[in-house]
């Protein structure tokens, strides 16, 4: 069966720190940054745990600000 793996691309700049892609993700990927903030002054979401990914965008989905690119890669 193929394993089917994601990777998760995020405008730091644009993001707003608004916490929806942390919580929709249901593997925890991702997380906010509490140490460095944007050149806006948001604290941005990152991917911190990269190789969780599964690639269903459930993070881009709910980005009020569509600041999240989700790539999917099917390994066989």
């Amino acid at each position: 069966m193929a394993k089917v793996l994601g990777a998760v691309e995020i405008d730091r700049e644009r993001c707003k720190g608004c916490d929806l892609c942390v919580v929709a993700c249901p593997c925890g990927v991702l997380a906010l940054q509490t140490r460095e903030v944007n050149n806006r002054g948001y604290n941005f979401a990152y991917d911190n745990d990269p190789e969780k990914c599964i690639g269903c965008a459930a993070c881009a989905e709910v980005c009020p600000d569509g600041c999240i690119t989700v790539y999917r890669l099917v390994e066989r």
